[in-house]
């Protein structure tokens, strides 16, 4: 999926799950017609120092502490937690609180680790994964609460509660990904060389589970389009008696093998990538089972017989075992994507799967993290789209559905919790509004559905595996990331980090100028409601007129008017400190508002989105205080996709635009997104032909800065250069920023300085004709 990886997101433990049991308030929002002449907002309180580029992107983090990793040991005696260090924001070390006590302190300096460059497979996972970083960057609890298993640089490290010690675990030679500890503690996995490994940590004997990887053979490993396109990092998955492992064994032999160039500095580096273009060849998957007892393989078949549907040209999206280690579930998807089967096998019977659940779209089916088994019914819970929003379904063990537990015109994000025991569902979701995630929780019966969650912002909440005690990570406009920990009737028990903007807060010295925006609603032309945010320049003088910046993303899974902190942001507080409006509008097309806000867009993309855009221009051009003939568009991924769409179909509406990293022919991206909105390019070629940027290349007038970096994996650099050299041939004057070495999320401080120094002197020099 392509996502703006400019934004960071705080990272979700595999293991955890959330639930604060507070009482509900909501955030008005402010609807258009209030947006008028007035002073804008202001966030909090503190000095009025201007905000410089420069400090945007440096040490210490203005957003203050803000932890990522979070989760609390099995028994919830300790949250654990990775911190960036105050004089290099992205090296992590690992921290604790003690529950008890509310004391933190240091658990682990990352200094004694080794720290040896990472291997090609393991660079390219963590950019897949959005882990951005050195030190630290990942950790997994013992179940006995008593240890930690920390990968670092392709080795692995037990770290002991007891005694403070670190052993380096004897995994032979090689660099080793995708390592975790197995459910019960008692032995290690990892992936080496396209092969799966489990070492015995009581006689530290190591087994080879596989032997056939190699080539275009990988085991236990997740395929391109698995990792960047369906949410699944791994390719191994453990039964939870620790008896079998089930993985995945991909054939990448067909797939087209391309010489991808990685443009540095100081030379070229040839990359040989097999790559998955829009309508060419996925790899060929097949899912086995190997016992531990005497690394037995047995492989599973993928669909029923007489199924409507037996082609082997499929996705493999998820995969989960049952609490009995008896059973397992696998979901099996069509490449159209319009199918989704939910399946079970059982382990003596590995040939004659079962289908539990069908869910059948004329567009695309979504996926989702929901499937959850429970251990004290023979239920499960599953979510689905099939009246138009993602609700909560529970359903027994073969597969008829007992009650829908959520409903309503509105969506579930992520089921989080379940309280067998109890017998309450919690989850996070836009019951309220959209631009706001909270918790809920809804009898697991089937019943009302309450509102938990207090604060209007964003709610991530992680909770304990064995303990009634969970995290709240919060945030919102106006307060940067805070994580609390709460009791299971959610009493706050004590803060992890209040990170409160006061003084001596990275903050604090700029919070003064910080602006909230205002929120509105606007409708598109089908009558579907639109959300906005607009956020004014400061100081606010309602007799001028000033220009504006739309930012956009645009894209599916993807929103941006929202309650919520982001450095994303940052560059617009920086802008309305620079005299610009920044308005933001999230199309049809966009994230948690149903199937069909979302899929307007299907066979078609970039049509839809720019006319929503346009009327959220018309609005802008009725506001007293807009420079309506200085309007620009500014966005990075599918939002620079959407900056060249947009100057290129309405130069009538955008007097300039920046596009960052976009795809601009949908024929070089990746099967799994591409053909999920556009269908195979063989029965669409007219709807690839209208979503490529290039058939409105003449229309171009000028006011184009496109920047891209020459190492990006993901959004090829060729989708730059293509629209490089039909603009040269046109004869059309335009402005290009390369970035060596760059990936698509363009990180480093030197480089995001330049970046946005270069963006803030395009803008002026475009809408405030400054030389």
């Amino acid at each position: 999926m392509i996502k703006n990886r400019l934004t960071w997101f705080p990272a979700r433990s595999l293991k955890v799950r959330a639930v604060p049991l507070l009482i509900a308030s909501q955030m008005a929002m402010i609807s258009t017609a209030m947006i008028s002449a007035t002073t804008p907002a202001l966030a909090m309180e503190g000095g009025k120092q201007p905000l410089t580029i420069e400090r945007m992107n440096a040490s210490p983090a203005l957003a203050g502490t803000s932890p990522r990793g979070l989760k609390l040991s099995p028994d919830g005696q300790r949250v654990t937690y990775l911190a960036g260090r105050k004089d290099n924001q992205s090296f992590y070390d690992l921290w604790q609180m003690d529950v008890k006590t509310g004391e933190s302190s240091l658990l682990l300096n990352a200094d004694k680790l080794a720290t040896n460059e990472l291997s090609d497979e393991e660079k390219a996972r963590r950019e897949r994964q959005r882990i951005y970083g050195e030190g630290i960057m990942e950790y997994f609890w013992a179940d006995d609460s008593q240890a930690l298993l920390i990968p670092a640089a392709g080795n692995l490290y037990y770290f002991s509660l007891a005694d403070k010690s670190v052993t380096q675990l004897p995994i032979g030679e090689g660099f080793a990904t995708d390592a975790r500890l197995s459910p019960k503690g008692n032995f290690v996995s990892f992936v080496r060389d396209q092969n799966l490994y489990v070492l015995d940590l009581a006689s530290k004997k190591l087994e080879t589970m596989t032997t056939d990887g190699g080539g275009a053979i990988k085991n236990a490993m997740a395929e391109f389009v698995a990792q960047e396109e369906m949410d699944r990092m791994t390719g191994y998955w453990w039964a939870p008696d620790e008896s079998a492992i089930a993985f995945t064994r991909i054939d990448e032999s067909g797939v087209e093998q391309v010489t991808r160039n990685e443009i540095y500095a100081d030379g070229i580096k040839l990359t040989e990538q097999r790559y998955p273009y829009a309508g060419k060849n996925n790899v060929d998957i097949a899912l086995g089972v190997v016992t531990l007892k005497d690394k037995a393989i047995n492989w599973v078949k993928l669909r029923e017989e007489n199924s409507e549907d037996n082609s082997k040209d499929i996705y493999l999206p998820r995969v989960d075992w049952l609490p009995d280690s008896k059973h397992l579930s696998f979901q099996w998807q069509s490449r159209d994507q319009h199918k989704l089967d939910l399946q079970l096998v059982a382990l003596d019977s590995l040939t004659k799967p079962k289908t539990l659940v069908k869910e059948r779209s004329n567009a695309w089916v979504n996926l989702n993290n929901d499937l959850h088994f429970l251990k004290q019914q023979s239920a499960f819970i599953w979510a689905s789209e099939r009246d138009g929003f993602n609700h909560l379904y529970l359903f027994d063990l073969k597969g008829k559905l007992k009650t829908q537990l959520t409903q309503g015109e509105w969506a579930v994000d992520v089921l989080e919790y379940i309280d067998e025991t109890a017998g309450w569902v919690y989850f996070t979701g836009r019951k309220d509004t959209p631009i706001e995630k909270q918790l809920y929780r809804v009898p697991l019966a089937g019943g009302k559905v309450e509102r938990v969650s207090k604060q209007a912002g964003m709610h991530d909440p992680v909770f304990a595996d064995n303990q009634s005690v969970y995290l709240d990570y919060f945030n919102s406009l106006s307060q940067p990331p805070q994580i609390s920990l709460h009791g299971d009737k959610g009493q706050q028990l004590a803060w992890v980090e209040q990170n409160a903007v006061k003084q001596g807060h990275p903050l604090y010295d700029y919070a003064g100028l910080w602006q909230i925006p205002e929120f509105g609603e606007l409708k598109a032309e089908d009558g579907q409601v639109l959300q906005t945010r607009l956020f004014k320049p400061v100081p606010f003088d309602a007799s001028k007129k000033y220009p504006v910046v739309v930012r956009v993303y645009g894209g599916p899974h993807a929103q941006l008017v929202t309650n919520s902190w982001s450095e994303q942001d940052y560059f617009t507080q920086y802008l309305v400190q620079q005299g610009y409006v920044v308005f933001q509008l999230d199309n049809r097309g966009s994230a948690h508002r149903g199937t069909k806000f979302e899929q307007v867009i299907y066979r078609h993309l970039g049509e839809a989105e720019v006319k929503d855009q346009k009327v959220g221009v018309e609005y802008l051009r009725s506001l007293p205080f807009v420079d309506a003939d200085n309007v620009a568009i500014y966005g990075h991924s599918y939002g620079g996709y959407m900056a060249l769409m947009s100057l290129f179909k309405a130069p009538d509406y955008f007097k300039a635009a920046i596009s960052g990293a976009p795809v601009t022919d949908w024929r070089l991206y990746d099967t799994h997104y591409t053909e999920r909105y556009l269908a195979h390019p063989e029965g669409n070629e007219k709807g690839y032909e209208a979503s490529s940027v290039f058939p409105y290349v003449k229309n171009y007038q000028s006011g184009l800065l496109m920047y891209h970096g020459m190492a990006d994996d993901n959004v090829l650099f060729e989708n730059s250069t293509r629209v490089y050299k039909a603009l040269q041939d046109e004869g059309k004057l335009f402005q290009m920023i390369d970035y060596p070495g760059s990936k698509h999320s363009m990180r480093g401080e030197k480089v995001r300085n330049h970046l946005y120094r270069s963006l803030a002197d395009f803008l002026d020099r475009q809408l405030k004709n400054a030389k």
